[in-house]
């Protein structure tokens, strides 16, 4: 599997984690399932944030919609409350009902008062449209297949075209899934900022590389109608004012690749800090929340700004071929890469 930096494309100031993966934050795991016969390319992505039960312990998160043309559940409460309370799926479009109901079943069967005795659970799934490349009108995706990404969530991170971006196209090229991380010191620990993204966007023609070079797909440029989702984790303690800042920013990590997030795409960052949780039920009045000093937090910003750059290059360098249904492809960047 080639990553970018493989391939000499490297533009940071900040150092990366060891696995320079999403999985550098400590507890957070990734899983996929990919769905490859006949006419389908689709899969699912699981990321479970840290172990144990979510929605009794939840964590601290922010959402940040850069464009807001998609199908995405569960981000509206997580705006609104500022809490994640369980793992996050990644799917196609027509995929989403599917793994709700799938976190929904899981949620339950570590607490069975769940919409009974306490409240009901929000399910977070996000979505891209893999239509071109996959028959997304085959409702391919299953629960046992949602389930069986969370089941096989580990530490090693798999990318390209696999999981939810197994029918994944960014800039003309063959997109998927992608992640970096950025090493950030903080007091008397390092601690991390790491990024997994779902790339499916952007124009052909329009992808800028670090070194200043635009790799031509060959293919007609048409309007921006793909989407990203990019999910970023950290261990900085941050309240969901600071985290949705951050997230904020991994827009800079996107648009230096050339992308103008366009109407008909979808650009969606949900960020979560491992650092602070908040109980479901609290037999206080008050709960204690650590946050990081204002005057720090331009590290975290550069951060999300560079892994989120480096994690989609990863997406488009890991890519393998794919045929979709009508005999469609899309052009490896690694073989454009290998070629000059």
């Amino acid at each position: 599997m080639a990553r970018a930096r493989d391939f000499g494309l490297v533009a940071e100031i900040m150092p990366p984690g060891i696995g320079n993966a999403i999985t550098d934050v400590p507890g957070v795991q990734v899983g996929h399932v990919t769905l490859r016969q006949g006419k389908v390319n689709t899969g699912v992505t699981a990321i479970v944030p840290q172990p144990g039960n979510l929605f009794l312990n939840k964590l601290t998160a922010a959402v940040e919609v850069i464009n807001g043309f998609g199908k995405s559940a569960g981000l509206m409460q997580v705006a609104e409350l500022g809490t994640l309370e369980t793992p996050i799926l990644l799917t196609n479009t027509f995929g989403v009902g599917t793994c709700v109901n799938a976190l929904i079943r899981h949620a339950i069967s570590e607490t069975p008062t769940i919409g009974r005795e306490t409240s009901t659970v929000n399910a977070v799934v996000c979505e891209c449209n893999d239509g071109p490349l996959s028959d997304i009108q085959a409702f391919a995706v299953t629960e046992a297949d949602a389930l069986h990404a969370l089941e096989t969530a580990g530490d090693t991170v798999v990318e390209g075209s696999v999981g939810a971006g197994t029918g994944m196209s960014c800039f003309g090229f063959k997109g998927g899934i992608g992640t970096a991380s950025r090493r950030i010191g903080n007091e008397d620990r390092d601690c991390h900022l790491g990024v997994l993204v779902l790339a499916n966007f952007g124009r052909a023609g329009d992808l800028v590389l670090p070194d200043g070079r635009r790799p031509d797909p060959h293919a007609a440029a048409q309007a921006e109608k793909g989407s990203i989702i990019v999910v970023l984790a950290t261990d900085v303690p941050l309240d969901q004012r600071q985290l949705q800042r951050v997230c904020r920013r991994a827009g800079a990590g996107i648009a230096r690749l050339g992308a103008f997030w366009g109407h008909g795409s979808g650009d969606i960052v949900l960020g979560f800090t491992t650092a602070n949780r908040v109980p479901h039920v609290s037999t206080k009045d008050t709960i204690a929340l650590s946050r990081l000093s204002e005057s720090r937090i331009d590290d975290l910003f550069r951060a999300a700004c560079e892994s989120t750059e480096e994690a989609i290059l990863n997406a488009l360098c890991s890519a393998t071929s794919v045929t979709g249904p009508d005999g469609t492809t899309r052009p490896l960047l690694a073989d454009w890469l290998r070629g000059r």
